[in-house]
């Protein structure tokens, strides 16, 4: 490079190069060293703003572009090396994955998961890796998790019990797992869910643990060896031997550096000594100088950089809501409504067509008894107090937590109509989708389907994973006409799930009940009983809800009675008003407190509603598709209404008829129906317990619940510490729906003709390979799965025919030995029949000749 000269106060003219030029000797390096040439520089151009303001000449501008461009040569060295490295580091990491014999150990060691519960797995341990498998056979169904030791520590954990116990961590208690498996793994083998920051294994005895300590070692000290850093560059790289202003980086380059690093705000990020070591900073009185690298380095940046697969920095995209202001709460008390008379002829021409006992979910009703929403939208009025079951999941006692969500039930009734209105039926295929805002920041979502049209059967989802609860119900809707009443009554089980906790609580709905048709007042009250149970914690809540008696006044309306039990104890009793004040009495201490009570302030503080604005929303979204007809009954045009309503439903049979024809099912696009239970959950639901450290937000696109996460880690598909076993033994889906038998040949069908069971055009919402989703599956990860199933049904019915051939042997001796054992009673009758008869004889023997002998001496007498 050629030396430019520089102009310097006093008018002197010097070359470049003895511009920065230092005194020779231990002085020089010392000066050097502590102070760098740029700042030393910076001060010399201070003092000369200070002396005097004298311009710089041409020259100088010309030094400091060849400057930039040759700091810009050497950055592209730096980034041509950096890739090479990471080819380097990228492809020993593969060869040690895939090569079966670089093995440093291999045994099996028990685990210990979330729930504090040891399982085991056969664990390979390679270099820098540790590979978990259910069995010996490493095949991808068998794969658990791939642990990355380069940034874990091991030591040496006290146990009571038998066995040697290590942990294995990381310092900064960040993910310890790999995104994929060996194979290209995304999803674990099924089994109990894995911490994400530690793994606690235990050895058979104390020389194994050893062993695996050693080996652990060995294997960290391999890892140490993949070199990952790019600062220093090759020696045959230009201008190496001198460290000067053009090699180096500007502060605005470290706080990029580091920026892009950095995660949250509470980690720590320090500068490594091997950047410190080489480096030093720009000069701080030419900003324009630091700004123009910075810019130049976001290229290369963006160049290199652009096939990453995370970044943290990446925005989410997610459904709009807005805030949902035009809520309608009816009054406490009575729900009664007054009928014209035209009215009460529609009524009376209705009624004139059915018949007691009949169900009335094919009876269309008129337009002027309907809510203007769906049922659908309906359904979510319970979580208003969602906030509730997050509390609930925070308590540590499980009758506390019982008797919270026996509150939470309870909460979610007072909400109704205006007068006496029924809800629109849903048409087949129609979605509805809102959330509410906690004051934490969480998020409750519902989603719903309307699944099947004959019998009427809806489907939901609600999740909160921030606060640790779902719930997953299917609901199918009944009707039956008693002459001057009529009941809807909603048959199902909704199951909610505490995730960090593992508890499923089932629970039924109460049904609604409308009465004076043909004489009194027409009236709808609530009535049945309802169970909320844990199997788990073995509590149990009865309520039921009365119906007002015949004779009787108003303060026995709306009356909701019920009690928690701890096996066949009553710990509290439950009495109040459904859409009142509630009251819960403690059976130990006798004191009464207020359990719940909807007053004015609990009204107005509740959770906010948010909903999809009209223009984002889909055809087939409640609000959308009944927009006609809700505008006609708010304008009070029940003809409008009754004509828009009319359109939908021979819409709606139309295509019913178009199916028919072309021999095709109706098939879900957001819930699919399990073919053991028969219940039908929501595709992408997440069931894993929300980890601080890696999961940032939850939010809904497209009706799929994602979540953003920070680390990719290893995804289980039962990822939550709730039991794999089924979550309720009661099929939700009884006389009406397909029985599970129909169910496993139609999907026998369709995977015999390779055909998912699921649509394609379902699926658009597979991100398993993004860096911040988790939920969805690809199609190519359904059909893996479903081949899975039918080795499982495989099994499942050759296991029932060995059951069967068992149960016919059993069945064949059961009926030997009941033969065996009427031949031996028969024969027992025999033997005593032919005893008792010799003893007949005999006495008849005994008999004649007594009376013999007496009438011989009796004649002998008579002679004497």
């Amino acid at each position: 490079m050629s030396s430019q000269p520089i102009v310097v106060p006093g008018g002197e003219h010097r070359p470049h190069s003895e511009a920065h030029s230092v005194p020779v000797g231990g002085s020089a390096d010392a000066f050097k060293t502590m102070t760098p040439p740029n700042v030393s520089r910076s001060f010399s151009r201070l003092s000369a703003m200070g002396e005097g303001s004298q311009k710089v000449d041409n020259s100088s501008d010309k030094s400091l572009d060849s400057c930039k461009l040759t700091r810009k040569e050497s950055y592209k060295a730096q980034r041509k090396n950096y890739r090479m490295e990471k080819k380097r580091v990228a492809n020993e990491l593969l060869s040690s994955f895939k090569d079966p014999t670089v093995i440093v150990m291999s045994d099996w060691l028990k685990v210990r998961g979330t729930l504090k519960s040891w399982t085991k797995l056969w664990c390979i341990l390679k270099p820098g890796l540790l590979l978990l498998y259910k069995s010996p056979k490493t095949k991808s169904n068998h794969w658990v998790g791939t642990v990355l030791l380069n940034t874990c520590q091991v030591i040496e954990r006290p146990s009571k019990k038998d066995g040697f116990c290590f942990k294995l961590f990381h310092p900064l208690e960040q993910s310890i797992w790999a995104p994929r498996g060996p194979e290209n793994e995304t999803i674990g083998a099924v089994m109990q869910p894995l911490p994400t920051s530690y793994l606690i294994f235990r050895a058979p005895s104390q020389a194994a643990g050893k062993c695996w300590l050693d080996a652990l070692e060995l294997s960290l000290r391999c890892s140490s060896l993949i070199v990952r850093s790019t600062s220093v560059l090759p020696r045959t790289l230009p201008h190496d031997t001198t460290t000067t202003h053009e090699t180096q980086w500007s502060e605005a380059d470290y706080e990029k550096h580091f920026d892009d690093h950095e995660y949250d705000t509470h980690q720590v990020v320090t500068l490594d000594p091997v950047y410190t070591s080489h480096t030093d900073l720009d000069d701080i009185s030419q900003p324009e100088n630091g700004v123009a690298a910075d810019a130049e380095i976001s290229v290369s940046d963006s160049e290199s950089e652009g096939s990453a697969k995370e970044d943290q920095s990446e925005p989410i995209t997610e459904t709009p809501y807005t805030s949902n202001e035009n809520e309608v709460l009816g009054a406490a008390g009575e729900v009664v409504a007054e009928l014209q008379e035209e009215q009460k002829s529609l009524i009376w021409f209705l009624l004139k067509q059915v018949r007691p006992g009949m169900d009335l979910s094919k009876v269309v009703l008129p337009t002027f008894v309907l809510e203007p929403r769906s049922f659908l939208e309906k359904l979510a009025d319970s979580y208003y107090h969602a906030d509730i079951l997050s509390q609930a999941v925070l308590e540590d006692d499980a009758f506390t937590r019982m008797k919270t969500v026996v509150k939470w039930y309870l909460s979610g009734f007072y909400k109704k109509p205006q007068g006496l209105k029924k809800p629109y039926n849903p048409l087949l295929g129609e979605t509805f989708r809102c959330y509410w805002q906690h004051p934490n920041g969480s998020r409750t979502f519902y989603l719903a389907e309307q699944l099947s049209h004959h019998p009427p059967i809806s489907g939901f989802y609600v999740t909160n994973r921030q606060d640790g609860f779902t719930i997953s119900a299917t609901i199918i809707a009944k009707s039956k006409f008693y002459g001057n009443s009529t009941s809807a009554v909603l048959d199902g089980v909704a199951i909610l799930t505490m995730l960090p906790r593992g508890e499923d609580y089932t629970m039924t709905i109460p049904y609604a009940h409308c009465k004076g048709l043909l004489m009194g007042t027409l009236s709808m009250e609530l009535g049945g009983k309802v169970n909320i149970i844990c199997e788990k914690t073995g509590y149990h809540s009865e309520l039921e809800f009365k119906l007002k008696p015949f004779l009787g006044g108003a303060e026995l309306m709306n009356q909701v009675v019920g009690r928690i039990r701890l096996g066949k104890e009553t710990l509290a009793t439950i009495s109040g008003y459904w859409d009142g004040q509630i009251s819960i009495t403690d059976k130990r201490t006798g004191q009464e407190n207020a359990f719940f009570n909807p007053t004015p302030e609990i009204r107005k503080n509740r959770l906010k509603k948010y909903t999809v604005p009209m223009e984002y929303q889909g055809p087939w979204e409640s609000e959308k598709l009944w927009h006609a007809v809700t505008l006609a009954i708010d304008n009070d045009d029940q003809f409008a209404a009754t004509q828009a309503k009319t359109q939908l439903e021979e819409a709606q049979r139309e295509r019913a008829k178009e199916r028919k024809i072309l021999g095709q099912e109706w098939v879900p696009k957001y819930f699919v129906q399990d073919i053991i239970t028969g219940n039908w959950v929501y595709r992408h639901a997440d069931v894993r317990p929300w980890d601080p450290r890696n999961d940032v937000v939850q939010y809904e696109e497209n009706y799929i619940v994602r979540t953003k996460t920070r680390h990719k880690t290893p995804i289980m598909r039962t990822g939550s510490i709730v039991s794999t076993e089924p979550q309720s033994q009661i099929p939700l889906l009884q006389a009406e729906s397909r029985s599970s038998l129909s169910v496993l040949k139609s999907s026998k069908r369709q995977l015999s003709n390779n055909m998912p069971l699921t649509e394609p055009a379902h699926d658009s919402g597979s991100s398993s390979a993004e860096a911040h989703t988790d939920s969805s599956q690809s199609l190519g990860k359904r059909r893996r799965s479903t081949a899975r199933i039918i080795d499982i049904i495989k099994e499942v019915e050759h296991q029932m025919l060995e059951h069967g051939e068992k149960l016919n042997r059993i069945q064949h001796i059961v009926e030997q030995v009941a033969k065996k054992q009427r031949e031996y009673a028969e024969l027992q009758h025999n033997k005593n029949l032919f005893k008792s008869f010799l003893d007949v004889v005999f006495i008849l023997i005994i008999v004649f000749f007594t009376f013999y002998f007496a009438n011989i001496w009796i004649r002998d007498s008579n002679k004497g």
